[in-house]
């Protein structure tokens, strides 16, 4: 759930910043932190997904993803029974910028 939270903070703070929200003086985030969060995310994902075929069905979320798990509905847009990383990254900015 951590390191779920942690994507979250990224994806929040990389919308605010390509929206140009912040202030020029506040301070920028770490590029190494954020480029580590995504590569977190992108492993949790690819744990989760055991078929390797990119698609994270309910089953595998609740497995490997448990705060996916928790929001799949939300997240499987089109209601195909799967969600994948893109749709994921895509929930996650819009639940930040909503907030």
């Amino acid at each position: 759930m951590k390191k779920f939270l942690v994507a979250v903070a990224l994806c929040i703070t990389s919308t605010i910043v390509s929206t140009g929200a912040l202030a020029q003086t506040a301070p920028q985030p770490d590029p190494q932190r954020m480029a580590r969060m995504e590569q977190q995310l992108q492993s949790r994902f690819a744990n989760a997904n055991t078929t390797h075929d990119g698609k994270l069905t309910r089953e595998q979320a609740n497995a490997g993803m448990p705060m996916v798990a928790k929001h799949f509905d939300e997240i499987d847009t089109q209601k195909a029974g799967f969600i994948t990383l893109p749709q994921i990254e895509a929930f996650i900015q819009q639940r930040g910028a909503a907030h």
